[in-house]
C-alpha cells in the first residue's frame, strides 16, 4: 500500500439497527443436560445477574456467572421453555437463552432490583430477549421496556431464532429500581435474562448520566466471537472487528490493568491485539452512521489503547486523532500501559468519522486496541417523590396488597399509574394526591406510613376490617380535604383535631357504620366518674339538668324557625314551580315557531313568560324513546333539585298526551358553540377553567349533594350552557336516574349517552354509574383545553383521546393546548388540567376519581393560573415603576 492510503472500514446494515444489538445464532436439536445445582454466591460487588424463567439459582460453567432465579425479583409471569429445536449454543451466554418468563397478565410488569452499594453509583444494566418459539405459534412479540419510569427500548423479535441484548449505563439516585416490560398489544412480553453491574464512579461519566451502548468492538482477526466476563471484570460484552487491509499486532505478555491508572479496566486479552497499517504514513479510520430516527442524539467515542511492541530507544509511537473533522491532542503510548481517550467536549451527531495518525515527531505507524461508541439517552421523566413512594410501598407491604398494576412507579407514566390512585404536580415533583382503598380487605390499624403522604388531597379507607383507634396524624396532613373511614371497626374517641375540621368544612369526614366509635368528644372511661366525689356528682346531675333545659329551649326556638323558613320555602319553590296547561305552552313559545335544540325527549323551543323572562320549553316528542313514567320522574326530580350550576326549572306541563319542561334560559348558548372553530369570540384560558370549575361543581352536587345521588347519564359540551357573565350550568340532567343506595347501579340496555363521551365499561358491563359521568366530564375538560370536538371527522374518525394521548406522552402540551390561546396560559395549570382530564377517563371505573376530587384539583389548577397571572401584573407594576424612577437618570 502507498503512501498516504487509508484504511476505511464501513460497517454494514447491522448497525442501522435503531437501539438493539442483535445476534442470531443457529440452533441445534439435540439432548440438553440438567443443570448441577451448586450453592455458590455471585462474589463480584454490585452484581445481579438473572436468568428468567428457571426455578433454581445456578452456577454457568460456560460463561462464569452466578444465575439466581427470577421469582425473588418479579410476581407476575409465567416460566417457559424455548422450543428444544430452537436451543442456542453461544459460549458466552451459557444456559440462560434456554428459559424465558412470558407476561400473558397485565399491560406493565415490572423486576424490582435493589443492588447492595445503593444510590449514589453508576450501573450498567443489560436485558437479553430469546422468543426461540417457546410457544409453538411462530410469532414473535414487540412490546416496550421502561428503566424506571422512562422508556428504554422496543424490543421487536423479527423471527424466532434472533437473540437480542440491550444495555444502558445509568447514575442511580435512589436504591432501588425497576425494569418494566409493557405490553402494546402486538404480543406477550418476554425476557430471557436481566444483568445489573457495579461500573467504576469515574468512568462512562456525562452530564445527563444515562448512556446507551451503540457499539463495543474489539479489533481483531476473527469478527465471529465475543469477549465478556470473566475476562472482563465490569462484564462488558465486546464484539471482535476487522480493519481489511490492516495487519495485526500480538503479545504473549499480560498486560497487568490491576495496577494501572486506567480505571476503564479493558480486558487484557483484548489490550495483547492490536491493528496497524503497514507502513508509518497510511491512516486507520471508521466511520459509522445512526438511524434516522436517532440522528439528533448525542454520541460518545471511547478509544482504548496499549503498546504491545518492546519498542527500542530510537522508536516513538506518537499518534493523533480525527473525530468528526476536530483533531485530538496527540498522545505517546508507553509499552504495555494501557492508556484510554473519551469522552469528547464537543457535540456528535448523526455519524462517527475518525481516523488514527502517525505524527511527524512518530517512527512507527498509528496503532488501536479498542474502541466503543455510546449514545446520550435522554431520560426526561422523573419518578414520584421519593417520600410518596416508599410510603405507598410500605401501605401495600404492610396490608398485604395485590392489585395487578402495583408494580413500579405508582405515578408515572401516567398511563400505568396504580388504579385506586391519582398523581399531581407539586413543585415540579409528582406526588400522590388521591388514594382510594375501599373494599380492599385491609387489617389491623391504620399505619403511620399514610402520615408520609403529605400531599393527598383525599383518603378513602371505607368498607374494611380496619381496627384501633382513628390516628390523630390524620388531622395533619395538611392538604387533606375528603376522609372517608365508614364502613370499619374503629374504636374509642374521634380525635378532637379531626372533628374541628369536619366542623369548620375543611375537611369532609365520613366515620359512620363504625359501632364501637364515639361520635362525641364526652367520651371517657367509666371508672373515672365513679370515683368523684358524692358532691361533685350532685353538681354535675344539677347543671346537667340546667343545660337540658336549655338545650330543649334552643330546639323549641330552631324548630319554629326552620318550620317557618320551610314554609316560606315552599312559597317559593310554589311561585317558582308552576303547572302550565298546554294552552299556556302554546301561547309561551308562540305556536311552536322558534326551535333552539332537540334532545331525548324532543324539540326545545324558545318561549316567552308574561314577566318577559326568556325560557327553553322542551316539548315531549310522540316518537321519543323515553316514556310518560320517565318524564314525571323528571319533572318530579328537578323541581327538588336547585344548584348555581345547574339548569332550574321554570315549571312542566303534564296534560293527558302533552308533555313539557320549561327550563330557564341562558343567553350564551352552550360550550360547543364557543369551542367550535366558526367562533369568533375565543373562550380565554382562564375562561375554560372557571367553566369547567362551575360544570365540576354543578355535576359534584349531583353526585354527592343529592339523596339519593344522581347520575347525568348525558353529559357533553352542548349540554353546559352559559349564562351572559359566562357561568356554566348542566342542562338536561333530567334524564338522569336517582339510584336507591350510593353504591347502587343502574343498568341500562338504551344509555341516553352520546358516543365520544359515552363511559367505555358501559360496551362490556351495561352498568351506568357515576364514574361514567366522570369519564363523559374528562372529556369534555380535554374539549375545553384543546379546542378539539370529541371526535374529528376524516376518512378515519380520530377520538379525541387518540389525538391527544401522543401529544402527552411526548412531553408536548403546547401541541395540546387549544393553538387559538396562542400561549396565553400558565404551563403549570395547562399541565394539571390536563392529568385531572386523563384521570378521568382511565378505562377503568375504579380508577377515576371521585367528581369531589376533580373539583378540589380543578380548583388548585384555576388559583394557579390567577397565581401567576396576579405574580406578572405585580411584576408588570414594580417594572414600570422602576423605568419611571429610571427615566430621569437617563437624560
Amino acid at each position: 500500500m502507498g503512501a498516504g492510503n487509508t484504511l476505511v472500514f464501513k460497517p454494514g446494515a447491522i448497525f442501522i439497527l435503531a437501539v438493539l444489538m442483535a445476534e442470531s445464532c443457529a440452533g441445534h436439536d439435540k439432548h440438553v443436560e440438567p443443570r448441577k445445582l451448586i450453592s455458590t454466591t455471585d462474589d463480584r460487588p454490585g452484581s445481579i445477574s438473572i436468568d428468567c424463567g428457571v426455578n433454581e439459582d445456578y452456577p454457568d460453567e460456560q460463561s462464569g456467572i452466578y444465575y439466581k432465579s427470577d421469582s425473588d425479583f418479579v410476581k407476575a409471569g409465567e416460566n417457559k421453555q424455548v422450543s428444544p429445536r430452537y436451543i442456542l449454543t453461544h459460549p458466552q451466554m451459557g444456559q440462560m437463552l434456554q428459559t424465558l418468563r412470558s407476561f400473558p397478565e397485565g399491560k406493565k410488569n415490572c423486576y424490582n432490583l435493589k443492588p447492595e452499594q445503593g444510590k449514589g453509583h453508576h450501573y450498567m444494566f443489560r436485558a437479553m430477549f430469546y422468543y426461540g418459539n417457546y410457544d409453538g405459534l411462530q410469532q414473535p412479540p414487540s412490546f416496550e421496556v421502561y428503566l424506571g419510569v422512562n422508556f428504554w427500548t422496543t424490543v421487536s423479535c423479527s423471527n424466532d431464532m434472533t437473540f437480542y441484548y440491550n444495555e444502558i449505563i445509568q447514575f442511580l439516585s435512589t436504591d432501588t429500581i425497576d425494569v418494566c416490560l409493557v405490553n402494546t398489544g402486538s404480543g406477550i412480553p418476554i425476557i430471557s435474562a436481566l444483568e445489573l453491574r457495579l461500573l467504576n464512579d469515574a468512568i462512562y461519566q456525562i452530564e445527563s448520566r444515562v448512556l446507551g451502548e451503540r457499539i463495543r468492538y474489539d479489533v481483531i482477526d476473527n469478527n465471529f466471537s465475543t469477549t465478556r466476563y470473566k475476562d472482563d471484570v465490569y462484564d462488558r460484552i465486546w464484539k471482535h472487528i476487522t480493519f481489511p487491509g490492516a495487519s495485526l499486532n500480538k503479545t504473549m505478555i499480560n498486560i497487568d490493568i490491576q495496577d494501572s491508572n486506567n480505571n476503564y479496566r479493558i480486558p487484557t486479552e483484548i489490550l495483547k491485539t492490536a491493528i496497524q497499517p503497514s507502513n508509518r504514513w497510511d491512516s486507520l479510520s471508521y466511520w459509522f452512521k445512526m438511524p434516522t430516527d436517532y440522528f439528533e442524539r448525542d454520541l460518545y467515542v471511547y478509544f482504548h489503547f496499549a503498546e504491545i511492541v518492546n519498542t527500542t530507544e530510537d522508536q516513538r509511537r506518537e499518534i493523533s486523532i480525527t473525530l468528526n473533522g476536530v483533531k485530538l491532542a496527540p498522545i505517546t503510548l508507553e509499552y504495555l500501559k494501557p492508556l484510554s481517550i473519551g469522552p469528547q467536549n464537543f457535540p456528535i451527531k448523526g455519524f462517527v468519522n475518525f481516523s488514527i495518525d502517525a505524527t511527524a515527531e512518530s517512527s512507527l505507524p498509528p496503532l488501536l486496541n479498542a474502541f466503543e461508541i455510546y449514545m446520550d439517552v435522554k431520560f426526561p421523566t422523573s419518578p414520584t417523590h421519593l417520600v410518596d413512594v416508599d410510603a405507598i410501598m410500605d401501605i401495600k407491604q404492610m396490608y398485604k396488597i395485590s392489585r395487578p398494576n402495583w408494580q413500579g412507579d405508582p405515578c408515572v407514566p401516567g398511563a400505568y399509574e396504580w388504579s385506586g390512585l391519582h398523581c399531581g404536580f407539586e413543585n415540579s415533583t409528582m406526588r400522590i394526591t388521591y388514594l382510594n382503598l375501599s373494599s380492599s380487605n385491609l387489617e389491623g390499624e391504620i399505619s403511620s406510613s399514610f402520615f408520609s403522604l403529605t400531599a393527598m388531597v383525599s383518603l378513602d379507607l371505607s368498607n374494611n376490617k380496619l381496627t384501633g383507634p382513628v390516628p390523630e396524624f390524620l388531622a395533619q396532613l395538611p392538604k387533606l380535604k375528603v376522609l372517608d373511614l365508614s364502613g370499619n371497626k374503629f374504636k374509642g374517641q374521634i380525635p378532637k383535631a379531626l372533628m374541628e375540621k369536619s366542623n369548620s368544612g375543611t375537611l369532609q369526614l365520613r366515620l359512620d357504620e363504625n359501632l364501637d366509635l364515639c361520635l362525641i368528644d364526652t367520651c371517657e372511661n367509666n371508672h373515672k366518674r365513679m370515683v368523684r366525689p358524692i358532691v361533685a356528682s350532685a353538681v354535675s346531675v344539677v347543671a346537667l339538668l340546667i343545660l337540658l333545659s336549655v338545650l330543649l329551649i334552643i330546639c323549641i326556638i330552631k324548630r319554629r324557625r326552620q318550620k317557618g323558613a320551610k314554609l316560606k320555602e315552599e312559597r317559593s319553590m310554589k311561585s317558582k314551580n308552576k303547572t302550565f296547561t298546554y294552552s299556556e305552552i302554546s301561547n309561551i313559545t308562540t305556536n311552536f315557531t322558534m326551535v333552539i335544540g332537540e334532545g331525548g325527549f324532543g324539540k326545545v323551543y324558545l318561549g316567552t313568560l308574561n314577566d318577559g323572562t326568556h325560557v327553553a320549553v322542551k316539548v315531549l316528542s310522540s316518537s321519543s324513546k323515553q316514556g310518560y313514567k320517565e318524564f314525571q320522574a323528571e319533572a318530579q326530580l328537578l323541581i327538588i333539585v336547585h344548584h348555581k350550576n345547574l339548569v332550574s326549572l321554570v315549571g312542566y306541563c303534564d296534560e293527558d298526551d302533552n308533555k313539557a319542561l320549561v327550563y330557564e334560559n341562558l343567553v350564551n348558548g352552550n360550550l360547543r358553540q364557543h369551542l367550535s372553530d366558526g367562533n369568533t369570540n375565543i373562550l380565554s384560558w382562564i375562561e375554560r377553567l372557571q367553566i369547567a370549575v362551575d360544570a365540576a361543581h354543578g355535576l359534584e352536587y349531583l353526585h354527592n349533594g343529592c339523596r339519593p345521588p344522581i347520575v347525568h347519564r348525558d353529559l357533553k359540551t352542548s349540554n353546559i350552557l352559559l349564562t351572559e357573565n359566562m357561568q356554566a350550568k348542566i342542562a338536561d340532567f333530567g334524564l338522569s336516574r336517582a339510584f336507591s343506595t350510593e353504591f347502587a347501579s343502574h343498568i341500562s340496555t338504551c344509555p341516553a349517552g352520546t358516543p365520544g363521551y359515552l363511559d367505555p365499561e358501559f360496551h362490556s358491563s351495561g352498568i351506568i354509574n357515576k364514574k361514567s359521568d366522570v369519564y363523559s366530564f374528562g372529556i369534555v375538560l380535554l374539549e375545553l383545553v384543546s379546542g378539539q370536538p370529541v371526535i374529528l371527522r376524516g376518512e378515519e374518525p380520530i377520538h379525541i383521546i387518540e389525538l391527544i394521548n401522543p401529544l402527552i406522552e411526548r412531553g408536548d402540551i403546547r401541541r395540546v393546548i387549544d393553538p387559538r390561546l396562542q400561549g396565553e396560559f400558565n404551563i403549570n395549570a395547562a399541565w394539571k388540567a390536563v392529568e385531572i382530564a386523563m384521570a378521568c377517563v382511565l378505562p377503568l371505573g375504579i380508577q377515576r376519581p371521585d367528581m369531589s376530587q376533580v373539583l378540589l384539583e380543578l380548583k388548585e389548577c384555576l388559583d394557579l393560573e390567577t397565581g401567576s397571572r396576579e405574580t406578572q401584573k405585580i411584576g408588570s407594576q414594580i417594572l414600570n415603576n422602576s423605568l419611571e424612577i429610571a427615566h430621569p437618570l437617563a437624560r
